[in-house]
């Protein structure tokens, strides 16, 4: 099937992104939109997920004088991340770069936006091994950035379960910040929050690479090599990443190794 996957990615039409087996160099505006049947009135944007689980990870538009709730959802955790705009969670307003954390049996938390927000909205399959269980409602611009695994890159934790490893994070890496190649034993997802970055996926054996812009989206599968020297940053970018599950990476020394 591999194989298969990289001739149909060679020969496919070089306009847009290359088409890769698992969701990358996908920008967010180019999706359709949907709707939430948990937010009623809102309009948004379908990231990943599961329609058997109802776990999910979407972009959401709220309007302005928008109100409703984060609701109980049993079996499951809810993150926001603000990303422009205001949101209100009962009487604790948020602006751009706010988050929030509500585990699983939280009661319901009043959400509203008198201004009107986008927000990132991400519902959780919970794993008994997790061990926070208050909630965690943050300003991110209150945090200070920490030095990352490699040079240019800087990290602001904004989740780290010491249970399962589940994490959330920011990744800022300045211009011209590279990475080498690399694998993660679990699955990754981020969003890119702002400034432009090019990256490689390796798949079967072939580079291909594409540049992301503000709104730019991948899921990652868990063991997938990416990064590579083509992979950089054009500009000072911030991503937000989310992992569930404790990872490792491995650096490897290209491609071909795969």
């Amino acid at each position: 099937l591999i194989p298969l996957v990289a001739v149909l990615v060679i020969t496919s039409c070089t306009s847009g992104p290359p088409v890769v087996p698992y969701p990358a160099f996908v920008q967010v505006d180019e999706l359709e939109v949907v709707f939430v049947a948990s937010l009623p009135g809102v309009r948004a944007k379908q990231l990943a997920g599961d329609p058997m689980t109802r776990r999910c990870s979407k972009r959401v538009d709220l309007p302005a004088v928008w109100s409703g709730t984060s609701g109980g959802s049993p079996g499951r955790s809810l993150e926001i991340f603000v990303l422009q705009g205001g949101l209100d969670i009962a009487d604790i307003g948020l602006g751009p770069g706010g988050y929030a954390f509500l585990p699983s049996g939280s009661l319901g938390f009043n959400l509203s936006s008198p201004s009107g927000a986008r927000i990132l909205y991400f519902l959780n399959d919970v794993d008994p091994e997790s061990i926070i269980r208050s909630p965690i409602i943050i300003d991110a611009g209150l945090l200070d950035w920490e030095s990352g695994d490699n040079p240019g890159q800087w990290i602001k934790e904004l989740r780290n379960d010491p249970g399962n490893g589940s994490m959330t994070w920011l990744l800022r890496m300045d211009t011209g910040a590279s990475l080498p190649w690399e694998s993660t034993s679990a699955t990754r997802e981020g969003y890119l929050v702002s400034g432009t970055y090019q990256h490689s996926e390796c798949v079967g054996g072939a580079v291909l690479t594409w540049q992301y812009l503000p709104g730019g989206y991948f899921f990652r599968p868990a063991n997938a090599i990416n990064g590579g020297p083509a992979a950089s940053a054009s500009a000072e970018t911030v991503w937000l990443l989310r992992q569930s599950e404790a990872a490792s990476t491995t650096t490897v020394p290209d491609c071909a190794a795969q």
